[in-house]
């Protein structure tokens, strides 16, 4: 049977989710945990290639294997076997021929900023640190421009492995508290740094570089030196991923909800 795993982890000491050769990843550590309870060698298929330093509340995984375990327990089994930085949050079947990648999606992310003069240590791997004034108003103004339909060629960083950079976006909004700004966006996908290269848009906008409506032309550009830089990524958080197809049946589907 598949099972789906929604996995959460604090991504500071991982070289992104996927497997890597010669470093450790988030997907590295679940397979071996995987592999330590079913006592053969598991390998999961993901759903989302978070870089190194970026974090989640909800990617997901996949993985087949013939147990009498509970699908709802294996989370508690897994984590019993996990660093305290890694987390099963939901584990679940869902349909043998269920794949997290090739499956309609809804995504959503986060990126977090601390907008004051002294960085706060507490926090010094979960956000980005800006000492300039940040105007959030300005930048909730030009992250409405991202919304709907469009070619995201400009907030696409090279080496980037998607067949097409048009993307529809649901809703970007920014919003603070205090001395905290948080960026959010959902769409049904996101290319190579597109979030983060947003992000370090923003807050230019937020400084006064240019106005919100300039953000219209970095799109029509079409050309990634028309965009801000790409914001550091200990600030991004996927936050969750929905499968609008998926839905739930006698245990054996199911949908994340975060």
């Amino acid at each position: 049977m598949r099972i789906f795993l929604k996995i959460a982890y604090d991504g500071t000491n991982y070289h992104g989710f996927q497997c890597q050769n010669n470093a450790n990843s988030v997907q590295d550590t679940v397979n071996a945990a995987l592999s330590d309870l079913f006592k053969k060698e598991m390998k999961t298929i993901g759903a989302s290639r978070t870089d190194t330093g970026v974090h989640a509340h909800g990617n997901v995984a996949v993985f087949d294997v013939d147990t009498r375990i509970e699908p709802s327990r294996i989370a508690f089994a897994v984590n019993a076997r996990l660093p305290m930085d890694i987390r099963i949050v939901e584990s679940r079947r869902v349909p043998d021929d269920f794949h997290p990648r090739y499956t309609t999606t809804i995504k959503t992310y986060s990126y977090h900023i601390l907008n004051r003069t002294h960085p706060d240590p507490l926090f010094r791997n979960l956000e980005t640190h800006c000492y300039y004034p940040l105007d959030e108003k300005a930048m909730n103004e030009a992250a409405s421009f991202l919304v709907g339909e469009h070619d995201f060629l400009s907030f696409c960083a090279a080496g980037n492995s998607s067949a097409t950079t048009i993307r529809t976006i649901y809703s970007a909004e920014v919003a603070r508290t205090g001395d905290r700004l948080t960026f959010t966006i959902t769409g049904n996908g996101f290319l190579y740094n597109m979030v983060r290269i947003i992000a370090g848009t923003l807050m230019e906008v937020g400084q006064g570089f240019y106005p919100p409506s300039h953000m219209r032309e970095i799109i029509e550009a079409r050309d990634r030196k028309a965009a801000g830089p790409t914001a550091l990524a200990k600030g991004l958080v996927l936050e969750r991923i929905e499968y609008p197809d998926l839905t739930s049946s006698d245990d054996k589907c199911m949908m994340t909800k975060n």
